[in-house]
């Protein structure tokens, strides 16, 4: 492996950094659970946490409202209980009267400070601030008003019923943090974090460390009423090369690695997805739904992409088994149905695999009866996917159709996509929130972009009116079923080819425990131990 002078000073300012810590802490290695973020971390304000890298230490760090478990479902966190309006437009919050803000000299003589309904209100109101221009914002475009009732009750309004609402609310975008020190012009928040998470800040060297420790203070007990979190400290790394970070978790040095790289996914999985028999006794793999789906999207204003035979014959023309086994390692599941990936209510199992060439050909020949020029198309992707592409392209020539695959850099697809200007593109979408809406929007015909994410076009007056009942739906039940509905009618009119549900990978030392994985790919610390290592 080839090493520049950069990442070797780097790795060696890494290792003397933890070296120390480890010499004046009085905890020891088992208390600290280490990971390494090769995307490097902007900030640690919640306000702008969109993405993972950011996402998972913001997640140590603060608290809102309310959260999810791993099942997705929506638990209490800083409010205790809530109650919704039968029209589902109000919703009114009661706070726990034991959370408290991480300890800072600005709460003065105390330290620290009680949170209340009024820092909610605050904390809103900065996420929505021109001034501070939050990515965040969209949380709250269907909220009307909201309030601090006094300081145990918090009160927000919508203009409309939005039933997904709540999962809303579990994003980090509506954490809350104290004003004392958000508007301390003294104090640089993105690097000097005060929120209430289990975790608290410690120090940032960015681009070489990132320590958290634990919140003495922090609210949330264990079943057995311990309080929480376990562990002592959370160690983030920021080696930039990925196949560096896995010999170090393979050396014992990173208790976590999450994903699959393709410098060692054939190294730890088979083609199964099974972890590789060496590993068995080394390290232990943790895989679930991930609320990612893969997919090709058609561009409907397309003449010859909207000719559902052509759509439906690509659809049939690959097998997918294949193509999660061998270009993914077995992470995803190729038994697909519609757009709404396993994890959610209102998700439907496949019966049967799509894979039919000789329904597909059919097709084929039916639209080249009556076509007199050839069938050709272009498939727009980028470098990260041009294995899945031209294993495509292989398999649908077999059918009869000349396939050119157009390779773009990521933000140039991205442009070209959000402006309606290829006929046939890659893409994926992962979920903002916890329900089939975010997926479903993706086929509402008021979400054609550049106004929306409607990027195929799609229109259906079915499929809008579902929609629109389905905003109005407040038991979930019921709602799941409108989803269902609606999904049936993007498998059949196939505006998008699913190419498989992406899964969660996780890689963890064999003493790490309660960890677990959720469909969201969100980190959650709070409840991990590390054992001792056996000898």
């Amino acid at each position: 492996m080839k090493y520049t002078f950069y990442s070797i000073v780097l790795f060696s300012s890494v290792l003397a950094f933890f070296g120390c810590a480890k010499k004046e802490s009085n905890f020891s290695d088992q208390d600290v659970f280490r990971y390494n973020e090769s995307a490097n971390i902007q900030t640690l304000d919640p306000a702008f946490a969109r993405n993972m890298a950011i996402i998972w230490p913001c997640n140590q760090l603060f608290n809102g409202l309310v959260q999810l478990d791993n099942s997705l479902h929506v638990k209490p966190d800083i409010a205790k209980e809530w109650t919704i309006s039968e029209n589902g437009i109000r919703y009114e919050f009661t706070l726990r009267n034991d959370v408290y803000f991480h300890k800072h000299i600005n709460f003065g003589k105390d330290s620290t400070r009680l949170v209340t309904a009024h820092d909610f209100e605050y904390s809103f109101n900065r996420v929505l601030s021109d001034k501070l221009a939050s990515p965040g914002t969209w949380v709250f475009q269907n909220v009307k008003s909201y309030k601090a009732i006094n300081d145990s009750v918090f009160q927000i309004n919508l203009e409309k019923p939005f039933p997904a609402f709540l999962g809303l609310l579990s994003m980090k975008y509506a954490s809350v943090v104290p004003k004392e020190i958000t508007e301390d012009a003294s104090i640089d928040f993105r690097s000097n974090p005060i929120g209430t998470g289990p975790f608290q800040f410690k120090i940032w060297e960015e681009n070489v460390k990132l320590v958290l420790r634990k919140n003495p203070n922090y609210h949330e007990k264990d079943s057995k009423g311990k309080q929480l979190p376990y562990l002592e400290s959370i160690a983030i790394s920021f080696l930039p090369d990925k196949q560096s970070g896995f010999l170090q978790f393979i050396q014992g040095k990173l208790d976590l690695i999450s994903g699959l790289d393709p410098s060692y996914k054939d190294e730890l999985l088979q083609p199964n997805g099974e972890l590789k028999e060496k590993y068995h006794n080394k390290i232990q793999m943790l895989s679930g739904p991930y609320l990612n789906t893969e997919y090709l999207g058609f561009n409907m204003n397309d003449p010859l992409m909207r000719d559902r035979r052509i759509r439906q014959a690509l659809n049939y023309g690959f097998d997918r088994t294949k193509l999660v086994a061998y270009l993914r390692n077995g992470m995803g599941d190729g038994m697909v149905n519609g757009i709404i990936p396993n994890g959610l209510e209102g998700f439907q199992s496949a019966k049967d695999p799509l894979y039919n060439p000789s329904k597909a050909k059919e097709l084929i020949n039916k639209v080249k009866s009556r076509r007199k020029m050839p069938i050709e198309i272009t498939l727009s992707t980028n470098n990260t996917y041009l294995d899945i592409a031209e294993y495509l392209q292989r398999e649908w020539e077999k059918l009869g159709i000349t396939i050119k695959v157009d390779v773009m850099p990521p933000s140039t697809l991205r442009q070209a996509i959000a402006t309606n200007k290829i006929s046939f593109f890659r893409g994926s979408w992962i979920a903002d929130y916890p329900d089939a809406e975010n997926y479903l929007s993706l086929f509402y015909s008021k979400n054609f972009t550049p106004n929306g994410p409607n990027y195929t076009h799609f229109k259906s007056e079915k499929f809008d009116d579902l929609y629109q009942k389905a905003l109005q739906t407040i038991d979930d039940s019921e709602r799941a079923e409108i989803y269902k509905q609606m999904d049936e009618i993007v498998a059949k009119e196939v505006p998008v080819i699913v190419l498989f549900y992406d899964k969660v990978a996780r890689f963890t030392q064999k003493n790490i425990e309660g960890l677990g994985t959720n469909p969201m790919n969100i980190l959650s610390l709070k409840y991990v131990k590390k054992n001792k290592k056996n000898s």
